[in-house]
């Protein structure tokens, strides 16, 4: 059986302007990819060549400068991402797309188990049901139970991107982006962050997700897309 489509960029781009200089720096030049429910599609290529950029396109931290992004939402509509309003993109995050950087970002103080428990508020979940649903997930990922009532600010490294998997992995997305999800893991981690990875394609979610590591690309991918570097476009000279 074919998998359904749920993500498909066309021609996508994105450059950065550096004003002191003129100068268009490019990042994504011309993307052409696909994402199926069940499958993971898996960005490689070297350091700088736009896979971060990419994700972050799809997610639209950033504004993508020329293409489209079709999403398959839940409700059985093709979207541009590109053309959405924000309040249409950040329904989107609420109920159906992840993202999962390589860098943890939350409130102060808060608890490590009210982190990772946070998409579930945001849908009105109640507050005990949703804190199970996290604590299974810590326990599943090996965070130590003593560390789930304190803040993941003092974590270590490692520490905080097992809570950063778990908080984009809770709400089980239908399209989940990961960037670099193991970096910085001990190889029990990675397993368990293996196994995630796999009951969620099991569940029907799509994954879109940046690996400097073939073997998990061999481990994991369905499909792999490799990114060039992009030829930088000559200054703009002052007439």
């Amino acid at each position: 059986m074919t998998a359904k489509l749920i993500l498909r960029t066309e021609n996508l781009s994105k450059h950065f302007f550096l004003h002191e200089q003129r100068k268009h720096i490019p990042s994504v030049v011309g993307m052409f990819l696909e994402v199926s429910a069940g499958r993971l599609t898996a960005l490689t290529g070297p350091s700088g060549v736009g896979k971060s950029s990419l994700l972050k396109c799809i997610y639209r931290t950033y504004l993508p400068s020329q293409g489209a992004i079709y999403y398959h939402t839940d409700e059985g509509d093709w979207i541009d991402l590109v053309q959405a309003n924000e309040q249409e993109i950040l329904q989107l995050r609420h109920t159906e797309i992840s993202l999962a950087t390589q860098f943890l970002h939350c409130l102060p103080r808060q608890s490590t188990i009210d982190v990772v428990a946070k998409p579930l508020f945001d849908l009105g979940i109640s507050r005990s049901e949703a804190r199970i649903r996290a604590q299974e997930l810590l326990s599943h990922i090996h965070l130590p139970e003593r560390l789930w009532g304190i803040s993941p600010m003092t974590f270590s490294g490692g520490e905080k991107q097992r809570v950063n998997l778990a908080r984009a992995m809770i709400l089980r997305p239908r399209l989940l982006l990961l960037d670099e999800p193991t970096a910085s893991l001990d190889r029990t981690s990675v397993e368990r962050v293996i196994e995630m990875i796999r009951n969620l394609k099991k569940a029907g979610t799509g994954i879109l997700a940046v690996f400097h590591d073939s073997m998990l690309v061999k481990e994991l991918a369905d499909f792999e897309v490799q990114l060039q570097p992009a030829v930088a476009e000559p200054p703009i000279l002052a007439s």
